[in-house]
């Protein structure tokens, strides 16, 4: 990708927007904007009549894609007066990465109350599709938000804080209201967690013993190949000082040996430390360290949310699509996810599970299975992470979200001539 130049008047100079991490999609927009400043950005935001911003380049979907321009933040210099703590809370730019802004909470020995599996995305980006880790007492990152700074379709900046009539719609916003500038966290007294992983469990003492699982850590996964064997092939089981350490050998599953990457066989040196050993909260709510490429690499990515009371029904139905899944498959994760009240959330207003689909880079072939998938969980009300790879259907999205029509008539409000729209949003109905 060529480096972004300034001609010197204010104006960036455009690049080729390239492709997302995965590499499954080449932006169609027609070029990237750079802005070095604030203020830049607002004047591109006035005169560009279609535009998306583009974060980490997690997601696997066109989400962030649209005709028009593409603009990225990260041109713009951050001083570490930028990261601005406050008694419980942090503002920062919203363009960091979670594990860019770790240095300065662990330099005021403060901490986040959870983290994604991957350190490597950007907070605007996480937040705004709802990204979570995995807990039944923990929400997604999103509720970690008390405050969300964005520049809307008239230029304006808005600010709107938690309490606010329209904060719980802004903060899961898709990307559809504006360009996020800036988001205030909450934060804690720094802490230490361990992990530790099981092998071979079961799948049917999992589903017959699933609650006393989900409460065996702070942060409990599942991963599975839905093989042919019955078994699950790991459970990763987080937990804080002060928790109980784990003991699932009651289960049927065994303590591994050694460390574990959650693709059986790949390498789990690149995965945040196990075996029991206490560190820094966040060198173990990851699953995968800053400094290596996480996951499998070569991937796509999907994942379905449902009500936590339809997890042993999911299961069953999955199950009974192994012989579809597991050729296309890396690892399947099944992991839990506390309620909140962010209108697009996934886990709005109700106990979560989530199962989230690692698969081959054979995009051509996964999605008939996608529509199988997600034929088969729609009975139990499965919404899709928003991020990831689904198919959409914008007659049935509606009734799964009860504050869609909301959601619609504030985006109308800040974005009313659709300078933030794209065809993915209209895919949704939106």
């Amino acid at each position: 990708m060529m480096e972004n130049r300034n001609d010197g008047n204010g104006d960036s100079m455009a690049s080729s927007p390239g492709q997302n991490w995965a590499g499954n999609i080449t932006y169609g927009a027609e070029r990237l904007l750079r802005p070095a400043s604030l203020d830049e950005l607002a004047e591109i935001i006035s005169r560009e009549p279609r535009l998306r911003a583009l974060g980490s380049r997690h997601s696997f979907n066109r989400i962030a894609d649209g005709p028009g321009a593409l603009v990225s933040l990260t041109d713009i210099p951050v001083d570490p007066a930028d990261i601005r703590i406050e008694g419980a809370t942090v503002r920062t730019p919203a363009w960091l990465r979670y594990g860019d802004l770790v240095p300065a909470l662990d330099t005021a020995g403060l901490a986040l109350a959870n983290l994604a599996s991957l350190p490597h995305i950007s907070l605007a980006g996480a937040v705004a599709t709802g990204t979570h880790g995995s807990g039944e007492k923990i929400t997604s990152l999103a509720t970690q938000v008390c405050a969300v700074e964005f520049l809307n379709g008239s230029g304006e900046t808005v600010v709107l804080r938690r309490g606010e009539e329209d904060f719980d719609g802004a903060v899961v916003s898709l990307g559809a209201l504006g360009v996020v500038t800036h988001l205030t966290l909450d934060v804690e007294p720094t802490y230490r967690v361990a992990q530790r992983v099981f092998e071979h469990a079961p799948w049917d003492a999992v589903l017959e013993n699933f609650d006393d699982i989900a409460a065996a850590g702070n942060s409990v996964s599942i991963f599975t190949r839905w093989r042919e064997d019955g078994l699950a092939d790991q459970i990763w089981v987080k937990y804080r000082e002060g928790h109980p350490a784990p003991d699932l050998s009651w289960l049927g599953a065994r303590a591994a040996e050694g460390p574990c990457h959650p693709i059986p066989g790949a390498d789990g040196s690149v995965c945040t430390a196990q075996m029991g050993e206490f560190g820094p909260w966040h060198g173990r709510w990851p699953h995968f360290r800053l400094d290596f490429e996480p996951s499998a690499g070569d991937e796509l990515q999907s994942e379905f949310l449902l009500p936590r009371r339809h997890a042993a029904a999911a299961v069953r139905a999955l199950r009974d699509l192994a012989p579809r899944i597991a050729p296309l498959l890396h690892i399947c994760e099944v992991r839990t996810v506390a309620p909140d009240s962010l209108w697009l959330s996934p886990a709005y207003e109700q106990e979560t599970v989530g199962f989230h689909f690692t698969w081959h880079p054979r995009e051509a072939e996964v999605r008939p299975v996608l529509a199988e998938i997600q034929a088969a969980l729609a009975p139990l009300g499965a919404r899709p992470h928003w991020g990831k790879v689904f198919l959409p259907d914008a007659d049935a999205l509606p009734g799964l979200y009860p504050r869609w029509s909301d959601f619609g008539a504030l985006r109308e409000r800040h974005d009313p001539q659709r300078r933030f729209g794209n065809a993915f949003l209209e895919s949704l109905g939106l």
